[in-house]
């Protein structure tokens, strides 16, 4: 599977990533369920068979199921830390030293001395969320990355806006945000604005956590569509602003089946040249009968 730069962070990744998200939420009607022994097995079983299909990027966090996530990636790690690029997340509130103690458990955790990219976990940033961040959780940060505990400093948004004044700030260079099919206002705003500034992005909702799909069941029960999974990555993997699509992997058949698109998938058009406003779309359409 060919690599994509992580931005400036001199690190490449799949295009593709596994979430660790999965590894903490139970899902009984796919039988789904990481917090037995069992799932707790089919989770490692499923990240080696990630890693030897070249899905390199694993993205975890403290704050999935209380650290299970994390513990159940560290099984891993213990085997094959060099075989991955590794991703965490402390919350973006907390104070210096809690992000310092957050920072110390999940490197137990994950059995490993240093975490690629550790994120700070946010959903939106209001002024006085983007102050604390500056003035306190990233100079923390910034003293475990001198230390050597951490390589790279992100930080994570629901509503990437609220993280543009963080884009003027080069000690961030990795920025995960809710982008995919059904929520693309990022491409009007943030990511041109993260492209200018060579940071290194990737997406969370990638597959749309399954909203489009159950809308679709109910505003068109019984009619013949296309693969609205498939649709949803192809969309963010044909986005060349994009590093890496973060995807809930559980099952082997789910890492083959994406990781083969992610290895075949060629698109027609670089998504981020595509017209986001009416009149720049009737002047592309119009371009086209044109020529």
């Amino acid at each position: 599977m060919q690599k994509r730069p992580l931005g400036r962070t001199g690190l490449m990744v799949s295009p593709i990533a596994a979430g660790g998200a999965a590894f903490a939420y139970v899902h009984q009607s796919a039988g789904w369920d990481p917090t037995t022994p069992e799932g707790g097995k089919a989770v490692e079983a499923m990240l080696d068979h990630a890693l030897d299909r070249g899905i390199n990027y694993i993205d975890t966090a403290a704050a999935y199921g209380n650290g299970h996530s994390e513990t159940l990636v560290g099984r891993v790690m213990a085997r094959r830390r060099g075989d991955c690029v590794l991703a965490s997340k402390v919350w973006a509130d907390f104070t210096a030293e809690a992000v310092s103690a957050s920072v110390e458990d999940s490197l137990r955790r994950l059995q490993t001395d240093h975490i690629d990219v550790m994120q700070l976990h946010g959903r939106m940033f209001g002024p006085a969320d983007v102050a604390h961040v500056l003035d306190v959780s990233l100079p923390a940060l910034l003293r475990l990355k001198e230390a050597g505990k951490i390589g790279h400093i992100g930080i994570t948004s629901e509503e990437p806006f609220t993280l543009l004044p963080f884009l003027a700030h080069p000690e961030i260079e990795v920025y995960q945000i809710a982008y995919n099919l059904i929520y693309q206002a990022s491409a009007r705003h943030f990511l041109p604005a993260a492209a200018k500034a060579g940071v290194g992005v990737v997406t969370m909702r990638t597959m749309t956590s399954g909203i489009l799909q159950r809308q679709m069941q109910l505003l068109a029960p019984g009619a013949t569509m296309p693969d609205l999974y498939e649709l949803a990555l192809k969309f963010v993997l044909a986005d060349s602003r994009i590093a890496s699509a973060i995807i809930g992997l559980r099952f082997a058949e789910e890492v083959d089946r994406n990781a083969a698109l992610a290895s075949s998938f060629t698109p027609a058009e670089d998504f981020a040249t595509l017209p986001r406003l009416t009149f720049e779309v009737y002047k592309a359409e119009d371009a086209r009968r044109d020529t």
